[in-house]
């Protein structure tokens, strides 16, 4: 299976604008620019589109760790937080609660630290990567 995303840039690198695109068309001819990226404009950068990403195969990840050890959650929240500091990527931190019946809070951290591990995503990162995992 392959997937694909793409981008178009026009211009400087600071004053420049920018498209991407997803196969999908979630995301079609969907702005960026040098302030979306290093200051609060509008439009996407790709740091946050790392960060729903991260968070999104994590928590799918999650979901499949756990009913392998026998278990189904009612519910996963995920947030994911990439820091982009001096031009790199340094840590994305994972911050996930979820509703496990019957699991104990130790299972659990275990199983979220097998998602945080073995997810594609967090395979494919080359950062730190730290996470907090509780129970609602």
């Amino acid at each position: 299976m392959k997937r694909f995303g793409s981008a178009n840039w026009k211009g400087s690198g600071k004053e420049g604008t920018g498209t991407t695109s997803t196969q999908s068309g979630v995301l079609n001819n969907t702005q960026y620019s040098f302030n979306s990226r290093f200051a609060e404009g509008i439009g996407t950068n790709p740091e946050e589109l790392i960060a729903a990403a991260h968070a999104g195969c994590f928590t799918m990840k999650l979901s499949f760790v756990l009913n392998e050890a026998g278990f189904t959650a009612d519910n996963i929240d995920t947030k994911c937080t990439i820091t982009f500091e001096n031009g790199a990527i340094v840590e994305s931190h994972l911050d996930v609660t979820a509703t496990v019946p019957g699991i104990d809070a130790a299972k659990f951290e275990a199983c979220a630290a097998d998602a945080k591990a073995n997810c594609p995503i967090s395979k494919l990162l080359n950062t730190q990567i730290s996470m907090t995992a509780a129970l609602a």
